[in-house]
């Protein structure tokens, strides 16, 4: 496993310190798990997303139509 080192303000190093400690993890693994978390190709979508698609069991969707356009004053 590779070895990252970085510089942080010390108040930011007792937050991260703090969070890891609150979590469980050793402060590595804390912020390797942020990094993962951040720098995953799919970043921004829990695990599984994109595996739920086309499961759906209940009854049918359906879009609802379209509501009238309201009318508007012109403008002058």
């Amino acid at each position: 496993m590779a070895q990252l080192h970085c510089y942080v303000p010390e108040e930011l190093a007792k937050q991260a310190h703090h969070k890891a400690t609150q979590s469980g993890l050793s402060l590595s693994r804390y912020l390797a798990e942020l990094v993962r978390r951040d720098a995953s190709p799919c970043a921004g979508w829990p695990e599984g997303y994109f595996d739920i698609f086309g499961k759906w069991e209940g009854a049918p969707l359906e879009r609802m139509p379209p509501l009238p356009l309201e009318e508007r004053l012109e403008i002058k």
